[in-house]
Parts: C-alpha cells; sequence; structure tokens
C-alpha cells in the first residue's frame, strides 16, 4: 500500500484531500496542529471506509518540532504498515489573513512565512530521506498567486514562492524519481480566513466561469488523481483548480 502525508487535514481541503486519497487506495497519515478530536474524525471516516490512517500533531509553523514529527512518523510507519518509508507528502496546512498592506504587521508577516514557505521546505527536508523513490510531493498554492486580490499580499506572496519551490523540488529530486507539483485552488467554501458569508460567496461565484465556489472535495479529488499511475508524467507544475476564476 502506497502511503500519504497529508498535513493540515483535521479539516477543509486537508480533510477531503485525506478522504479522497484514502478512496483511492493510499494509507493516509492525517496531521493537526490544535484540533486531535477533527483529526481523529478523519481517522475515523477513513477507517469506517476500509482505509487505514493514523493522526499525528504537527506544527508546521514550528521548524524546531520537526525531528521529533519524523520520529513519530517512522514509529508509526512501522506499526500500522510494516515500512520503513513513505511515498507521498502534500503539504496543504495553512491559514488566511485579511489585512492591506498598510497594516500588516511583522508578527503576522512571519507567521504566515513560517506555515506557508518555511515550513513546506524545512518539512520536506528533514522527510526526504524518508520518502521511497518514485514517491511525489504536492503543494497546495493558490489563484491568489495570479490573480492580485486586496488584502492577502502576505498570503499569496508566500503561496507564490511555494510554487516555485515546486519546480525546484522537481528539478533536484528527479534523480530519486520523486516529481513536485502544485495545486492551485481558487475560492473554495472552507473555514480558511473565516469562511465565506453570502455576499462575499455571489461576488466570488460573479467571477468564477462555471457560476459559483468549488467544494474542498473537488480539490482533493485533483490531489488523489495526481498521486495515481496515470498521471506519472506530469511533474514541475502548477495546476490551478477554480472553475475558470478571473479568466
Amino acid at each position: 500500500m502506497k502511503i500519504v502525508i497529508v498535513t493540515g487535514s483535521s479539516r477543509g481541503l486537508g480533510a477531503s484531500t485525506a478522504v479522497e486519497c484514502a478512496r483511492s487506495g493510499l494509507g493516509v497519515v492525517v496531521t493537526y496542529n490544535k484540533n486531535a478530536g477533527k483529526a481523529d474524525e478523519v481517522v475515523k471516516t477513513i477507517v469506517e471506509g476500509g482505509g487505514k490512517a493514523v493522526a499525528l500533531k504537527l506544527d508546521v509553523g514550528d521548524v524546531g518540532s520537526f525531528p521529533a514529527f519524523r520520529d513519530a512518523l517512522a514509529e508509526k510507519l512501522e506499526i500500522l504498515w510494516g515500512r520503513s518509508d513513505f511515498d507521498y507528502l502534500v503539504n496543504n496546512a495553512g491559514y488566511g489573513l485579511y489585512s492591506p498592506i498598510a497594516t500588516v504587521t511583522q508578527e503576522q508577516f512571519d507567521g504566515l512565512f513560517n506555515v506557508h514557505l518555511k515550513g513546506p521546505f524545512f518539512l520536506t527536508q528533514i522527510l526526504l530521506p524518508l520518502m521511497a523513490d518514485g514517491g511525489q510531493i504536492v503543494n497546495i498554492t493558490s489563484a491568489t498567486s495570479r490573480v492580485a486580490t486586496a488584502g492577502v499580499a502576505p498570503y499569496a506572496a508566500f503561496k507564490g514562492g511555494l510554487e516555485v519551490l515546486t519546480r525546484y523540488l522537481a528539478k533536484e529530486f528527479g534523480e530519486r524519481r520523486i516529481r513536485a507539483n502544485s495545486i492551485a485552488p481558487g475560492a473554495i467554501r472552507t473555514e480558511l480566513g473565516g469562511g465565506l458569508n453570502d455576499e462575499f460567496e455571489a461576488m466570488l461565484a460573479g467571477q468564477t466561469a462555471l457560476g459559483r465556489v468549488g467544494e474542498p472535495e473537488e480539490i482533493g479529488g485533483v490531489v488523489a488523481s495526481l498521486l495515481s499511475g496515470p498521471n506519472r508524467w506530469i511533474n514541475a507544475q502548477n495546476i490551478e483548480v477554480a472553475g475558470g476564476y478571473i479568466i
């Protein structure tokens, strides 16, 4: 059984991605920062569907915690799957913040940077020795790196950096046949940034060719598909999954 780690998968896009990956036959490592109960619910959903999963605590914004996570991961891989390695890493964990450039504080800037760019960089680095050859990394970026949206400059800038990093991961890990791609969601119905009220949702739907916002499972399904065998020649790409957002 192939194994995937999905960071920030106790809710939202991460939870949907974890469930969709399990439905496609993958073993899943669910990670959470604060909400262990929600992570356990995701694991329960996967197990009740016939899959295999485990939840581990991980604060992607705290690089100093990564060695302990790596060690806990290695232990669970051996206990649950009888393996010393895993196959896929989905860097999904994140949060939103609405604040115009003129009012962004250094603390807000650093928090977003740590979770959206520094964290994925060093988590990938420390987990690389545990990743099997022929594996894959999927980074969740954002359509805001293509379409400038007032109030989310730091978030979008770091998602743009993650998109660039994806190409470098593909370049440097190619000798091990490890692929790296990124998925850029558009407007999705999640709790990110406080969620969508009716007025905001209507505005976003009006800017999308298909006339609605997306659902979490529509991103999770794409990630699961990207990890499957038929897509093995896709590499170093940023794929926008946004229903035709501002085209």
